[in-house]
């Protein structure tokens, strides 16, 4: 069992690091497969060349982990939404067809997202054994935010393109669905922890919070206890409520965003391991900046299970060099 696995199932204070969007754009050698892969949703379903990707930082650094190359967004296109992303633009999808999408079937969407399989049971192989093996999915909510076209100006909610939309609720009890057969079947080939992304979380009125949320949320890790599958939800800019979503979904490891201060986290996250929370622009200054910021979250979380990671993931522009003394900074302090 990884350390990872150890502090999720048991609560342990042993020590583990890795980062999200750790296996990407700021690794010169994934760079040199990108530009020969322009169409990224047929990247992430080239099984040889995911599993390639996850491991490049597992190679590179000491990292306890490893995270599937993949994409949230890989759902929506295995349920039937053609997926294209721009440069400084992000992803854009064609409109969303209600019709189509609740008339898709399991073995349909699995067909789909075969190659994902495959790819984790091709790095689970290559993997040493002590390290774990992450898969990931979007939350329902963030899902939607682009299966919908739900944004305005790239960071507001479109309030009244959300007012009038019809069978949100349906079309949301739907996705959770199909969102928990993607985790089971990621779990069967080999991974060992789930991470929940709901990274527009922040975006949903505080009064709705709950319903699109919270419940869905709690719906999936629900359906992750049973299978014994170890969850790491990330609620991205709910402020506060995070105190009441851990209540409320009771997952076992919660990630911090950067916004949230770690000293409040832990006085007020209780029975969930804590994960993450350091601002990855940190890792864009000096080193002397970068270990400085570092030492907070190490010593806040000392004498707590605590994952050593990020409030979001790796930028573009960072220097791996950086990472590497950041994580040997980690493990010589944690001895």
């Amino acid at each position: 069992m990884s350390n990872l696995e150890k502090i999720l199932n048991n609560k342990t204070s042993c020590k583990s690091v890795w980062f999200m969007r750790q296996a990407g754009r700021y690794l010169p050698e994934f760079r040199k497969i990108r530009s020969k892969n322009e169409d990224f949703i047929k990247l992430c379903l080239n099984s040889e060349l995911s599993s390639k990707i996850t491991l490049q930082p597992i190679k590179r650094f000491d990292l306890d982990s490893a995270i599937i190359f993949s994409d949230i967004l890989i759902v929506p296109y295995a349920l039937g939404q053609t997926v294209k992303f721009f440069k400084k633009k992000g992803p854009k999808l064609n409109q969303f067809n209600y019709k189509y999408f609740l008339d898709t079937n399991e073995n349909e969407f699995l067909r789909k997202l075969k190659p994902i399989y495959k790819a984790i049971k091709l790095t689970r192989k290559k993997l040493d054994k002590k390290k774990s093996l992450i898969s990931f999915v979007g939350a329902p909510w963030t899902l939607l935010i682009y299966m919908l076209d739900l944004k305005k100006n790239n960071s507001k909610l479109n309030t009244k393109k959300f007012k009038s939309l019809e069978n949100l609720d349906k079309i949301m009890d739907k996705l959770i669905l199909f969102l928990c057969l993607h985790i089971k079947n990621q779990s069967k080939a080999g991974a060992n922890v789930v991470q929940i992304f709901d990274s527009w979380a922040g975006l949903i009125p505080d009064k709705l919070k709950k319903n699109y949320c919270f419940i869905p949320n709690k719906k999936i890790v629900d359906f992750c206890k049973k299978h014994k599958i170890p969850t790491i939800c990330f609620p991205k800019g709910i402020k506060k409520k995070y105190k009441d979503f851990n209540k409320f979904v009771k997952p076992n490891c919660l990630n911090l965003d950067s916004s949230i201060n770690p000293i409040w986290a832990k006085k007020n996250l209780k029975n969930v391991v804590i994960q993450g929370g350091l601002d990855p622009k940190i890792l864009l200054r000096s080193n002397e900046e970068i270990l400085k910021r570092a030492m907070k979250y190490i010593q806040t979380f000392r004498d707590i299970p605590y994952i050593f990671n990020l409030g979001h993931g790796l930028l573009p522009q960072t220097d791996p060099d950086k990472v590497n003394k950041l994580i040997k900074f980690y493990r010589s302090y944690n001895g």
